[in-house]
């Protein structure tokens, strides 16, 4: 209510030397006159610019988001990182996919698999059909043990590799990434098997 007007000149100058791009401390002044209400309303409607017409407001949508879609499909082929949908994002996902990517495992081979039972079952003769049964549920459990091995290492290697960070999802997010064959996964792999992490 006492104050001096050199100390409100000098501030204000201060923080208009501020780049706007820094955040202000809540305390501080401004350093500019707030706009009259007016002033303000104007300035929110020349800003947002949506079109009269619902078809063109429309097709904009849909070409946003396909810019969007692109821009994360260009990402997952390329790995990069910013650009990553969220579910990928964050160096605990990547650590999972590079887990998983470095080695062999049973399920990557569980649909090509699964193709040759289904060949097999169709055919007429039952000997065939039976052998091809019990081959697909030996292959079975042997993918859930390999999950199980899997799953288990994983869990170890998050908690000694990230002991502080929220791990949660990652190991399922990992036991997914290992059903897809190699060469079709997205992000694409970024280390070779036998790689470590």
């Amino acid at each position: 209510m006492f104050r001096r007007r050199s100390d409100d000149a000098s501030s204000a100058t201060a923080v208009a030397e501020q780049d706007e791009t820094t955040p202000r401390h809540p305390e501080a002044p401004k350093g500019r006159p707030t706009p009259k209400r007016s002033q303000a309303e104007a300035g929110r409607r020349s800003r947002v610019s949506v079109p009269k017409d619902r078809k063109e407001a429309a097709r904009q949508s849909r070409e946003r988001m396909r810019i969007e879609r692109e821009k994360q499909r260009t990402a997952l082929l390329e790995g990069d990182e910013r650009a990553l949908p969220a579910r990928d994002k964050g160096p605990v996902r990547r650590f999972a996919r590079d887990y998983v990517d470095s080695r062999w495992s049973m399920a990557e081979f569980f649909l090509p698999y699964a193709v040759v039972v289904l060949v097999l079952s169709i055919m007429k003769v039952p000997t065939l059909q039976l052998i091809s049964t019990m081959l697909f549920l030996l292959f079975f459990v042997m993918v859930i043990l390999d999950f199980v091995r899997l799953g288990l290492g994983l869990r170890k290697a998050l908690a000694e590799r990230f002991p502080n960070e929220n791990t949660r999802g990652a190991v399922a997010y990992a036991l997914m990434r290992t059903l897809q064959m190699r060469r079709l996964r997205l992000p694409k792999p970024k280390v070779k098997r036998g790689e470590r992490p």
